[in-house]
This record gives C-alpha cells, sequence and structure tokens, in this order.
C-alpha cells in the first residue's frame, strides 16, 4: 500500500522538535527509524499528517558513560549499535544480547531504542531488561524536561506517559553494584522472532548471598511487569535451587498473560516460572 501525503520536517536541535510537535499536535508523529510507523501508515493504522524527523540530532545516538548518571544510551541508537556496543557489552552484556534476539540484521540496523519504548508493545524484548538495571528515562518538551523510571513510563499497550510536544531523549542506567544480568525469551522460532514471554534479571552477589535482585517479566501483561514478591523472597538469602524455584513460582503468579495464537495463558504462566529460574541461574552464575 502506498503511503498517504504528508508534511515532512526536519529540526535541527531537540528544541526545535518539540516545538515542531507541540505546533502540529495529535496529527504529528516522531520519525526515528521508521520501521514500525510507516508500516503502520502503510496499512492505514496511523495517519499523521506530518512527520517530525529526529535524523539530524546527532545528541540523540550512541552509548556513553557520564559521571552522574551512568550509561546513556541516546533515543536514536540502533539495535545494531546496542549489539556491538563495547561499552555495552562490558558493562550489561544482557542488553546487547536482548537486542541481538530482535526482528532481522537490516529491521536492526534501522530500529531504534527510543521507537521500540515509546511504541510499547508489551512483547517488546528491550523494557524487561532495562527495568531489571534500573533504567530511567529523559522526556524532553515544550514545558522543560522531565526523568521517569522506566517501569512507570508504560500505561498500557502502545501507551506511555508521553504527553504532545514531548520526545524521549535518552535511556540512563544508573551505576549499580550488579555483578550478573541475563534476558531470556521464549518464541515460537529460533530465530527473529516475538517473544511469548520474556524474563530479565539482574543480581548484586556479596560474598555468596543475594545482596538484592530485579525480576522483570515482558509479554504476560499489558506492559512489562516488576516481580517484587520474587525479589523479597531471594534478597539476603544464599542461592539454591529450591529458592529459586519458589521465585519462579512467585513471578508464575504475579503474570496476567492472555490466549492467543502464539499461547495459552496457561502456558505462558509454566513459561514463566521456568524461564525466571533459568534467568536467576545464569545472572547468579549458578
Amino acid at each position: 500500500m502506498i503511503v498517504p501525503q504528508f508534511q515532512y520536517l526536519v529540526p535541527e536541535t531537540l528544541e526545535q522538535a518539540c516545538a515542531m510537535l507541540g505546533e502540529h499536535g495529535a496529527e504529528a508523529r516522531v520519525l526515528a527509524g521508521g520501521t514500525d510507523l510507516i508500516v503502520k501508515m502503510k496499512s492505514g493504522l496511523v495517519k499523521p499528517s506530518c512527520l517530525v524527523s529526529l535524523k539530524k540530532l546527532k545528541l540523540l545516538k550512541g552509548v556513553r558513560q557520564e559521571p552522574g548518571l551512568g550509561l546513556v544510551i541516546g533515543a536514536c541508537t540502533t539495535h545494531n549499535e546496542l549489539v556491538t556496543s563495547t561499552l555495552l557489552r562490558a558493562k550489561y552484556p544482557a542488553i546487547s544480547e536482548s537486542a541481538a534476539s530482535m526482528a532481522g540484521h537490516q529491521i536492526r540496523n534501522m530500529g531504534t531504542v527510543g521507537g521500540n519504548l515509546v511504541n510499547a508493545v508489551p512483547s517488546a524484548d528491550l523494557p524487561p531488561i532495562l527495568i531489571a538495571l534500573q533504567a530511567q528515562v529523559r522526556i524532553v518538551g515544550t514545558g522543560g524536561e522531565r526523568r521517569v523510571a522506566l517501569e512507570d513510563f508504560f500505561v498500557g499497550p502502545g501507551l506511555t506517559v508521553l504527553t504532545p510536544g514531548e520526545i524521549l531523549a535518552e535511556v540512563m542506567i544508573p551505576e549499580q553494584a550488579t555483578t550478573g544480568s541475563n534476558y531470556i525469551k521464549f518464541g515460537l522460532r529460533k530465530a527473529e522472532a516475538l517473544a511469548v514471554v520474556g524474563v530479565a534479571t539482574a543480581v548484586a552477589m556479596d560474598r555468596g548471598t543475594i545482596q538484592s535482585v530485579r525480576v522483570a517479566l515482558g509479554a504476560v501483561a499489558p506492559t512489562p511487569l516488576r516481580v517484587r514478591a520474587a525479589e523479597q523472597v531471594l534478597e539476603g538469602q544464599k542461592p539454591a535451587l529450591e529458592l529459586l524455584a519458589r521465585a519462579g513460582k512467585l513471578a508464575a503468579e504475579a503474570a496476567k498473560p492472555i490466549s492467543d495464537i502464539r499461547g495459552s495463558a496457561e502456558y505462558r504462566r509454566h513459561l514463566v516460572e521456568v524461564l525466571t529460574r533459568d534467568s536467576l541461574k545464569t545472572s547468579i552464575g549458578l
């Protein structure tokens, strides 16, 4: 299908981009990689009269370390840039591995971190591992800027806390004592598959004891889901397979999956239990 006509704007600064979005209101959409937006436009699911391109905003690209902020990922950083980032692979390889599990190579060359988060697809691969690593997002708009914990960013399928005129600019991962992290998913194919269930964990170990742990689930609720009950049963404990199995059961109980063509709700709960246990084993190093 042919893409409908639209006005194409290319701002030079982030402030200009926010102003353009504010001026055109609900008729405007942000264009970064376009791997999702253009498909929706071709199919008639969205019909914006104006696209605001972020291609000239170089400050929104790349992965860097910043004192006081931690590791910063620009919203226009592509998925393949996450895969190949030496900084990520050294500090948080689970993010690179999560990005590598997404789509195909060509899509990863175009798709962006910001687009993946803003689309708010429940089965997206990046949100669970970023939430497990305590990520925040920096949001810039015509009224200034704000920071939001990523676990609070999602409101529902396709819905976020962004308001008209706002742009997700960066993802920030604070410095932390994490000693291991992992993202594991189950898909219906061996490669390029949407997650039927995704589980991310991040653990801080000290002298054989679990000092802190975060567990986040994807594809089993309207938004990515953090499982505090599973975290609480683990913190302060010596890791044991029975304990990890208990955490897996608690995660399964917290999940709110649906039944669809890719799997029943019961099957997804079973997967949550198994994958949570396995992800924790990897993060802990058992």
